[in-house]
């Protein structure tokens, strides 16, 4: 979410861009960000190269904004040409629980580890509204804070910034907390010594491409979302493809697995803030209960989380989906019981759910 104050600002006395880079970070730290790194407001051609070869495949699925904004996305400076200077900011979500433990148990639902409890864009976006009023006001410059909400390339210039680099799974890794961090940026005015970009530490590991349950990744640091777990129970509004499905298990709100994968979460702490912690009702919930949730219900479960922004029927979808991945002949009657629901993508998926657990029986 941009905000903006109009100065443009240059510090040219010696020394005061280093000083006022300290004090920014120091700021930022104080705030409770885990990670904060400067960048200059532009990406290298790497970037766009890669951007519109995923584009090209149309592997991006039904995410058309990723395609209406690629200039403004592939060029900061196109966003907001008086952008100098971006602050990268992170904030780990990193969870005391094993992330994958649910996978192992049928009858209940995996939800992805970033929303297990608030949706972190309210949490980091009030904190970054802290930041940008302090570098407004300390420096009179020209800011607009992002939190995933425009046309933001944030895995790169976070790599750009030192934060980590982008590894094969093509999402950031950091040696300090590994594929668990939440990303932010402040374009500013400011003209900020840059960090030194973060180097690949991949080498040959593939864990996290040899853990996707559908194979979405055609190469390494390629990702073909129209494959990917997070993207189908998330993103994809229709019914989700039979030959997909049975790989798909239990995760009924993304899919943490090439995450969960990296060795380099081995480092990583569990999160100090207390609203990106699971809530202990979200970690294992019963598949049948939430199948039970009728409209008013779902948005009560789920005020404040990132899941209710799918709504109850894409939800509900993914939960008969998982119930027709259980082998668990006590589940059919609640999916004989949504066969008859008010929406077709959640009828469709009982059904479905229904057939796979009565040839399993």
């Amino acid at each position: 979410m941009p905000m903006q104050q109009a100065a443009r600002t240059s510090l040219t006395t010696p020394n005061q861009p280093a000083r006022a880079a300290a004090a920014i970070r120091q700021k930022a730290l104080e705030l409770g960000f885990d990670a904060v790194g400067f960048a200059p407001a532009a990406l290298g051609p790497e970037a766009r190269v890669r951007l519109a070869a995923f584009l090209a495949a149309g592997q991006h699925g039904e995410m058309g904004w990723l395609a209406e904004r690629a200039e403004q996305r592939s060029h900061p400076q196109a966003l907001w040409p008086d952008a100098i200077s971006v602050i990268c900011l992170g904030l780990s979500y990193a969870p005391g629980e094993h992330p994958l433990a649910t996978l192992a148990r049928p009858d209940r639902g995996n939800i992805s580890v970033y929303a297990r409890n608030r949706d972190y864009h309210d949490i980091a976006k009030g904190m970054l509204k802290h930041l940008g009023q302090f570098i407004a006001s300390r420096f009179a410059a020209g800011i607009k804070v992002f939190v995933d909400t425009a046309p933001v390339m944030e895995k790169p210039l976070a790599a750009r910034a030192g934060l980590g680099w982008q590894g094969k799974h093509t999402n950031l890794v950091s040696r300090t907390h590994g594929s668990w961090l939440f990303l932010g940026e402040i374009y500013t005015t400011l003209d900020l010594p840059a960090d030194a970009p973060h180097a690949d530490r991949c080498g040959t590991c593939a864990r996290c491409l040899n853990a996707c349950p559908t194979d979405a990744f055609p190469a390494p640091y390629r990702l073909d979302a129209t494959r990917c777990i997070a993207y189908l129970t998330i993103e994809h509004a229709g019914p989700v493809p039979d030959a997909l499905r049975p790989a798909i298990g239990n995760r009924i709100y993304g899919c943490d697995d090439c995450l969960a994968a990296c060795p380099w979460n081995r480092f990583a702490q569990a999160t100090r803030h207390a609203k990106l912690q699971a809530r202990d009702d979200l970690i294992a919930p019963d598949l049948a209960a939430l199948a039970g949730l009728d409209d008013a219900g779902f948005r009560e479960k789920f005020a404040g989380s990132p899941v209710k922004r799918i709504g109850r029927d894409r939800f509900v979808r993914n939960v008969l989906i998982a119930i027709g991945n259980s082998a668990a002949p006590a589940l059919a009657p609640t999916a004989a019981a949504l066969t008859g629901d008010a929406s077709a993508v959640v009828a469709e998926a009982a059904a479905w759910a229904l057939a796979r657990l009565q040839a399993s029986a």
